[in-house]
């Protein structure tokens, strides 16, 4: 990637998927960039994510493919870092439908894109996925994509920054409350939480789900649809997990170190927003997700809870990725998705490449923010203006 009239000095807001892999990629296309973050890098969203990396189901065209090329670039990575292949892993994933459902449905819709899709039947569960308990499995059978796999983000943003770090960029960690600096109209730099100001020529807003609070502030609407979330951390296990499971009750998928990440629509909605705006996650929900855990897993090992991980879930009004400029306030850029993990380094090389270049990428022309004709800005923010943080849990 280069152009030959690159940004000078970019700033991007958020320490992480997103964010890390925007200023390694604008780094390395010979930008001056700093990268910032309220508290230390991977301790949002990113910390808390199955980390699934997959094209799974039905999806739009272009939203296929723009994951394709994503699965694409982590294969690349690892291809020219072999020491990531700790903690991003292709060892498949599989699925299957609940009681009075299927996945016909769903096999027939991934085979039609040419997904690697395979139907097995309940007779070869084990011998594809020993990990797998073959009689949680549904009578019909299940879908097993073995191209698939995950990645485990506290290892794999420290990584991306280094190399950023290496290529020239400058990381700022535990900045507190970073602003954007809009003077009339247009992104000059940010703010840290002591006053410091950076000047930028461009800003990258990459800060999950507090994406939308951030833009409104500025006058900015996008749909929003995220949600308090959680995921389980288990202690480690004395048994081998390799498979991804995306089961009706539970997903579940290992860690380097021998532990297991959980979640669950169903535990994800008995959280308790409290009225100062923390949330609690009920022990009962804690305890559901290991037990529908154990079913799943052969030999149904007993699991104990490490730690619960909550917070903002992100995802965008329509459930598909937000990213490029906001057209009310010049310079200013962002990037807002579900799946960041599966994203990540596709969409920090798509919007660095348009940032160094100049030039808007024919696959993200579906996901602007223009979409929803919301990049109108508010007469009162289009001064020296800076949005308010929505505090973390």
């Amino acid at each position: 990637m280069s152009s030959e009239t690159p940004a000078k000095r970019v700033a991007v807001i958020g320490g992480g998927i997103l964010g890390a892999s925007t200023c390694m990629h604008l780094a390395r296309g010979g930008a001056q960039v700093t990268l910032v973050t309220a508290g230390p890098l991977a301790s949002g969203a990113s910390s808390r994510s199955i980390a699934w990396l997959n094209s799974s189901g039905a999806r739009s065209a272009d939203y296929h493919y723009l994951r394709m090329l994503a699965i694409d670039r982590y294969r690349t990575w690892t291809a020219h870092h072999p020491e990531s292949r700790d903690y991003i892993r292709f060892d498949g994933a599989m699925k299957w439908a609940g009681p009075n459902e299927t996945f016909r449905e769903t096999f027939a819709f991934e085979r039609s894109t040419g997904y690697d899709s395979v139907w097995i039947n309940r007779d070869d569960v084990s011998r594809i996925a020993p990990d797998v308990n073959v009689e949680a499995v549904a009578e019909e059978g299940a879908i097993y994509n073995a191209g698939e796999g995950w990645v485990n983000m506290p290892d794999f943003i420290p990584a991306l920054v280094a190399e950023a770090v290496a290529n020239g960029a400058e990381a700022i960690e535990n900045a507190g409350d970073v602003r954007v600096d809009v003077q009339d109209g247009v992104a000059s730099g940010v703010i840290l939480g002591d006053g410091t100001r950076l000047a930028a020529d461009q800003v990258v807003l990459a800060t999950g789900g507090d994406v939308p609070a951030q833009l409104a502030a500025l006058g900015v609407t996008v749909p929003d649809a995220t949600p308090a979330a959680f995921v389980l951390f288990t202690d480690p296990i004395n048994f081998e997990v390799k498979t991804v499971l995306n089961t009706p009750r539970v997903a579940v998928r290992p860690t380097p170190d021998g532990r297991l990440v959980l979640d669950a629509d169903w535990a994800e909605q008995s959280i308790v927003v409290e009225d100062d705006g923390s949330l609690t996650v009920p022990e009962a929900s804690v305890q559901g997700l290991l037990d529908e855990a154990s079913k799943v897993l052969a030999g149904n090992p007993r699991l104990t809870a490490q730690k619960v991980g909550a917070g903002l879930k992100p995802i965008p009004g329509d459930g598909e990725p937000v990213v490029g400029p906001v057209p009310a306030i010049s310079g200013l850029h962002t990037v807002f998705t579900h799946s960041g993990a599966t994203l990540g380094l596709i969409l920090g090389e798509l919007l660095a490449e348009e940032i160094l270049t100049g030039t808007p990428s024919p696959v993200l022309k579906s996901f602007r923010l223009d979409r929803f004709d919301a990049g109108t800005t508010a007469p009162e923010a289009l001064g020296t203006g800076a949005w308010a943080p929505v505090p973390q849990k």
